[in-house]
């Protein structure tokens, strides 16, 4: 029980600090209409903040192993971890994160292919997409997360400090992205990911969908052929089709009837790319 009480702690101060920080951003960006924002957001943000603590508190544990016996599977490189310790420690903290999120940009597109597109449908269901929403994961679709996202930076041998500090980087840049602010970032948003680009991959519109799929460096969708510039669709509607589910609903989502012929979610329209 302790463990559980501890989690819930850490998990929860964390989503306070960022709660604090983009509710700052909302209302310096909305002024007049935070309040209406918030309400709108309101009842998607309860099930955010519930799958949030369903995955990273009493699941946690549980997810912990599967990761632990993957990882010790594929081992690490001795030679490879040497030569991270005697490279700039700017360098190794830029690789690490541009691999985690090579590995999650590879995961992400899998997920919108029809055998994982029912458990990522519960991230797509949020019709009032916030910095929260970034937490808005079925359990199957965490756990891939935590499985696949790290692969790489693992079994290059890269220090733990620098894991450690671009998953935290990569966190923060998560809830950024996921952020109700109508942000391209111009030019630069064809290297990092912006709140717009990452709203557009949310879209409400399915044609569009399989666009913007990087958490962080926007780059990798214009190396792999998935950017499209969201200047045209800033503030547009979000969700899918069969529309939002209670919590409960949510994790009972995967086993519905639709999902057993489900069509790939999010094929890039060539004409509007």
């Amino acid at each position: 029980m302790g463990l559980f009480l501890d989690l819930l702690r850490n998990v929860l101060l964390i989503l306070a600090a960022h709660g604090v920080v983009f509710g700052l951003l909302a209302f310096a960006t909305k002024r007049k209409g935070f309040i209406k924002a918030v309400g709108a957001t309101r009842e998607e943000f309860s099930k955010n903040l519930a799958l949030a603590i369903f995955n990273s508190v009493l699941l946690a544990p549980f997810f912990e192993a599967p990761s632990g016996a993957l990882h010790a599977t594929i081992g690490t490189n001795p030679t490879l971890a040497s030569f991270w310790e005697g490279t700039s420690e700017v360098l190794v903290l830029a690789a690490a994160a541009i691999l985690i999120d090579f590995a999650a940009y590879w995961r992400h597109r899998l997920e919108h292919e029809p055998g994982l597109w029912r458990f990522h449908a519960t991230h797509h269901s949020d019709t009032a997409i916030h910095w929260l929403t970034v937490h808005r994961k079925h359990p199957v679709g965490k756990l891939l997360s935590v499985l696949i996202d790290l692969l790489p930076v693992v079994a290059l041998g890269f220090p733990l400090w620098s894991i450690a500090a671009a998953q935290m980087l990569r966190t923060f840049w998560g809830y950024l992205a996921h952020a109700d602010v109508p942000w391209t970032f111009g030019r630069f948003g064809k290297i990092m990911i912006s709140p717009a680009a990452h709203r557009l991959h949310h879209i409400r519109d399915e044609r569009l969908m399989g666009t913007n799929y990087s958490n962080t460096f926007a780059f990798l969708d214009v190396m792999f052929g998935t950017y499209l510039d969201p200047t045209p669709h800033v503030n547009c509607e979000t969700g899918i089709e069969e529309g939002p589910r209670s919590f409960w609903g949510e994790l009972a989502r995967p086993w519905e009837a639709r999902y057993r012929d489900t069509k790939p979610s999010g094929q890039v329209d060539e004409a509007a790319a």
